[in-house]
């Protein structure tokens, strides 16, 4: 039995010191320094804990257990059941008052962790949790096997949550976990991206939450490059955050997700690849062709089209010394070539091949990042304050305006570029041609973007 105070959580034993049987509290710390041993008296273990000196053995009458907070309220403040209730984050409703709860963050990083014993063999289902739809085991040191075992009497659950719990292998569910739509198996130390294997099949998973599990790659070996794979069929969202990819072709692997619309994958090694955070996101917008929120920002048709002719463009040498050619009949890229730019032969299609002068004196991608500063001002919104940008100079049109949608919160709606040199006051030149660079129009630094819509 684990009770929780606001400093320690406490385990019933009993201990025979000598012959004579005495009741005691075993008590593991939240602070570790209050505490002596790991549980163990005489070569007897009793107890675990975490750390190995953070238990104690107190008397009973020693020990208060305390109430709970919403008790302590009423009894304090003379409330009924009706008058107390659950308000927002970190507030409770008091009557007609609402009150806020100072440090209850600090609080929980403390605690919050719960010693749960879960049994590792079959067990007989009940209709206990029969509906239960949304399950958190966040730091409980439950196992993947003892989940498993486990979910046999959670037939309708839909989201799942198993957070902190040192689950580094896992085992493919049979007949179990089916109505699952989220699994969040963040801050678990996978063993290796392989392990997404295992539950690659549950039918309805729709959200996977893999923050900070190790994993330094992806892969689904079930299908070739330009093919769907059969894994994961119903997954829409994807949260990959603060993990070990480095690779490109773990993102070229989730172009073969057939349902993936949204993506998170900052901090990982592979997003210090490129200097520039905008060239970065076009790259991976134009990867995966299906996606429609990346690292939590909407994409916007604007934006993907600038995005898919910047990559044919920014390959085109390449695709050429790979054996690519304007000539169908001669047009054999490299299996290699084929390996690194999946999407590249579709990007053909769609748009055609890059005609030869769109690659003649074209700087490599690493020298891209040669910036203008500008002004950004919507003269037909004086409320909206200029903002200054500092963009690179070959970036297109077209994806300037997919930067300014978001910047600037604007609605779906089509947008008018034009700008002032800082030389010539006054003369304002049109931005017509969403394919051309900002180099094409001579801008230089200091000029002014003026957004119209």
């Amino acid at each position: 039995m684990v009770i929780n105070d606001m400093t320690s959580k406490v385990i019933l034993v009993s201990v025979s010191f000598n012959v004579i049987v005495r009741i005691w509290l075993g008590v593991e710390w939240d602070d570790p320094q209050r505490g002596k041993h790991d549980g163990t008296y005489e070569g007897t273990q009793y107890f675990k804990c975490r750390h190995p000196r953070g238990g104690s053995f107190i008397r009973p009458n020693k020990a208060n257990f305390g109430v709970d907070f919403l008790t302590a309220v009423k009894d304090r403040y003379g409330l009924k059941e009706q008058d107390v209730q659950n308000g927002t984050k970190n507030t409770l409703v008091l009557g007609k008052k609402t009150v806020e709860l100072i440090g209850m963050d600090s609080i929980a990083e403390q605690q919050s962790e719960n010693k749960i014993k879960f049994p590792s063999t079959s067990i007989s289902v009940s209709n206990v949790f029969s509906k239960l739809k949304v399950l958190a085991l966040n730091q409980t040191e439950i196992t993947w096997t003892e989940v498993l075992v486990c979910a046999q009497g959670w037939p309708a659950l839909e989201e799942l949550y198993l957070t902190s719990n040192n689950i580094t292998v896992l085992e493919r569910p049979d007949n179990v976990l089916q109505t699952l739509k989220l699994l969040d198996l963040s801050d678990n130390q996978l063993l290796d991206g392989d392990q997404l294997h295992q539950i690659a099949y549950l039918p309805r998973l729709e959200q996977l939450i893999l923050r900070n599990t190790g994993i330094s790659s992806i892969h689904f070996p079930d299908s070739e490059f330009g093919c769907k794979t059969k894994m994961f069929p119903s997954l829409k969202r994807l949260a990959i955050n603060d993990n070990k990819i480095s690779q490109w072709s773990s993102i070229n692997e989730l172009e073969k997700l057939p349902s993936l619309r949204s993506l998170q994958c900052h901090n990982n090694p592979l997003m210090d690849t490129e200097k520039n955070p905008e060239t970065l996101r076009q790259l991976i917008i134009a990867k995966i062709s299906q996606l429609e929120v990346l690292n939590k920002s909407e994409i916007l048709p604007a934006e993907r089209k600038g995005a898919e002719l910047d990559y044919r463009k920014i390959f085109g040498k390449e695709w050429l010394a790979a054996g690519g050619n304007w000539n169908p009949e001669r047009n054999k890229p490299s299996e290699e070539f084929l390996a690194a730019h999946p999407r590249y032969t579709a990007l053909c299609l769609k748009y055609g091949a890059p005609e030869e002068g769109e690659l003649k004196g074209q700087q490599p991608l690493t020298l891209k990042n040669q910036l203008l500063t500008l002004t950004i001002k919507c003269p037909d919104k004086p409320e909206q304050k200029p903002v200054e940008k500092k963009l690179p100079e070959s970036m297109t049109i077209q994806r300037v305006k997919g930067l300014l949608y978001r910047l600037l919160k604007i609605p779906g709606s089509e947008l008018k570029l034009s700008y002032e040199s800082s030389k010539l006051a006054g003369k304002e030149v049109e931005l017509d041609n969403d394919l051309k660079p900002l180099q094409f129009y001579s801008i230089e630094n200091g000029d002014c973007v003026l957004v119209r819509w």
